[in-house]
């Protein structure tokens, strides 16, 4: 391997909060190895998050990102076009022999890719050699790594996956003293108004959904915040994803003043939509952590996940409140969100 310039491939297929938290990796492999290919393997749904970061004229970050559309496929597992997608992905996938292969989702799947990857003859490819408690985890996976890396059980999702990495290289580990960057001071998004006519300025961001109910604020909640926001001038946005979510979000609007249930939008644009906001309150979802890597005023609530996991640690512009079964008070969240509100202009 060519330790000033190895191609080096990532997999990390998903979740949106997952991948976010995986961005770092860019910046800290740049840092070390300025002249390295950088690929990435990702759920097609999630390359918009992965844009930002490609690799301009300017600017080195991701040289490749891959798209995989297993979700898909997965649904038309019978029809010969999912198999020709499949093998054209392939195909491109093996364009480039890797040096090195940093797998940090742990999953069947995602090893898979691995083991899809053209490599090298000493190539490393490195992954989890254990779980962390209340991520999920596929023991088989590790079989298709050479190397393969313990981490503590209670282990961030940023600081777990630069563990791996830094094994992956010989690297001393990374400390939390070294901030991570996710999309960096100088990275453009060409960012337009959202395209949502309704918005009024200034609009707080309520993120009240997520997959698992029991990660869920109560309604009672939402609406005592939702007052106290409205009473300041603030219109209350309230994003949906499915019907079942975008009828709750139309029982909280009921009870909020001025209060605004928008159309859906996809993931590309909710960079405008959150970048738009004063402040973002929300559980522990992937567009409230978009909210906070993205460097905005970021209100993290924890209901009934563990707040070491994923807590915004690295900012000020961020407030972490509530842990696993000990949801935070309306008080404590509201206290949070007039504290970002009010703070001076960094």
């Amino acid at each position: 391997m060519s330790t000033a310039s190895p191609k080096i491939l990532l997999v990390k297929l998903s979740s949106l909060g997952d991948v976010l938290h995986n961005l770092p990796l860019v910046w800290d492999l740049r840092a070390r190895l300025p002249n390295a290919q950088i690929d990435w393997v990702v759920e097609e749904a999630y390359v918009h998050l992965l844009e930002p970061l490609i690799s301009k004229d300017d600017f080195r970050g991701i040289d490749r990102i891959i798209p995989f559309g297993l979700r898909r496929w997965k649904k038309h597992l019978f029809e010969l076009n999912s198999w020709q997608q499949f093998f054209a992905f392939k195909k491109q996938l093996q364009e480039v022999t890797y040096d090195t292969v940093i797998e940090t989702q742990g999953l069947l799947k995602s090893a898979l890719v691995c083991a899809l990857a053209r490599k090298a003859p000493d190539a490393v490819v490195a992954g989890f050699a254990n779980a962390t408690e209340f991520s999920g985890y596929e023991p088989i996976a590790r079989t298709f790594y050479n190397h393969s890396v313990q981490v503590p059980i209670h282990s961030h999702a940023v600081d777990r996956s630069r563990l791996v990495m830094c094994s992956a290289f010989d690297w001393p580990a990374i400390k939390r003293t070294d901030t991570p960057q996710f999309y960096g001071s100088t990275i453009q998004f060409g960012l337009t108004k959202p395209a949502i006519p309704e918005l009024k300025t200034p609009y707080v961001l309520f993120f009240h959904s997520t997959a698992r109910a029991a990660k869920r604020w109560s309604n009672d909640a939402w609406i005592t915040l939702g007052k106290e926001m409205g009473s300041r001038g603030y219109q209350v946005v309230l994003p949906w994803g499915s019907p079942a979510e975008k009828a709750v979000s139309k029982g909280l609007a009921k009870q909020i003043p001025n209060a605004l249930v928008p159309p859906a939008f996809s993931i590309e644009d909710a960079f405008s939509v959150i970048a738009g906001a004063a402040l973002t309150v929300g559980v522990d979802t992937g567009l409230t952590h978009l909210a906070a890597v993205l460097g905005l005023p970021t209100v993290e609530i924890y209901c009934d996940s563990p707040l070491w996991k994923t807590e915004g640690y690295w900012a000020y512009h961020i407030r972490n409140v509530g842990d696993i079964q000990h949801p935070p008070s309306t008080e404590e969240v509201i206290k949070s969100s007039l504290e970002l509100l009010t703070r001076p202009t960094e």
